[in-house]
C-alpha cells in the first residue's frame, strides 16, 4: 500500500478540479490535464480529493501514490506557479531571451538557441542569472534540465550553466613535479 497514495489532497479556494472520461482537470489560473493510469480511480468529496486503487496489485500501490503526486502538483502549480533558477558561470558566457526563444553564447563557435515550451516562462537577468517558472512542475524541470545540459559545469573551473542552489566540488589540477 502507498503510504502518499492514501493521503487526500485539499482543494484550495479558487481551484476547480473535474474528472471526466479517465482526464483529470486543474483550473485555476492556467488549465492543466493528467489522463490517469488504468489502475486508479479519483474520487473528489466536499474540498479534497482521493485517489483509490483499483486493486490490490503491486501496480496499484504504485500508481496510486504517482497518481496522488501528479494531481498535487497540479493543484499547487495553479495556485503558485514552480520556478527554478539557473546560473552561468563563464567568461564571455551570456544569455538572452527574445520571445520564445533563448539564445546561449557558451563558448561554442555558434550561438545555441532553444525554443522554450508553451507553458513554461524564462526570464534572463544580468545575461547570467535565468528564471525558469511555470504551472506544471514536469515542463519546469525538464526545461531547466535541457537548458544546464547546453553546457553543464566543467569540474576544474566550475565553468557552465548550473542550478542556483548546485555546489559544485571543484577538481585539483595538474601538479608540475
Amino acid at each position: 500500500m502507498s503510504r502518499i497514495g492514501k493521503k487526500p489532497i485539499s482543494i484550495p479556494s479558487g481551484v476547480k478540479v473535474a474528472v471526466a472520461d479517465g482526464v483529470v482537470t486543474v483550473e485555476g489560473k492556467e488549465k492543466l490535464t493528467f489522463r490517469l493510469p488504468e489502475h486508479v480511480n479519483v474520487e473528489i468529496e466536499d474540498n479534497s480529493i482521493s485517489v483509490v486503487m483499483a486493486d490490490d496489485s503491486r501496480a496499484a500501490s504504485a500508481m496510486q501514490g504517482l497518481t496522488r503526486s501528479m494531481i498535487a502538483n497540479m493543484v499547487s502549480g495553479v495556485v503558485t506557479p514552480f520556478k527554478k533558477e539557473l546560473v552561468i558561470v563563464g567568461v564571455g558566457y551570456k544569455a538572452a531571451i527574445s520571445g520564445q526563444k533563448l539564445t546561449l553564447n557558451l563558448g561554442y563557435s555558434h550561438p545555441v538557441e532553444y525554443q522554450v515550451p508553451a507553458g513554461v516562462k524564462v526570464t534572463v537577468t544580468d545575461g547570467l542569472k535565468m528564471l525558469v517558472e511555470g504551472c506544471d512542475k514536469q515542463k519546469v524541470g525538464e526545461t531547466a534540465a535541457v537548458i544546464r545540459r547546453f553546457r553543464p559545469p566543467e569540474p576544474y573551473k566550475g565553468k557552465g550553466i548550473r542550478y542556483a542552489d548546485e555546489r559544485i566540488i571543484l577538481k585539483e589540477g595538474k601538479s608540475v613535479g
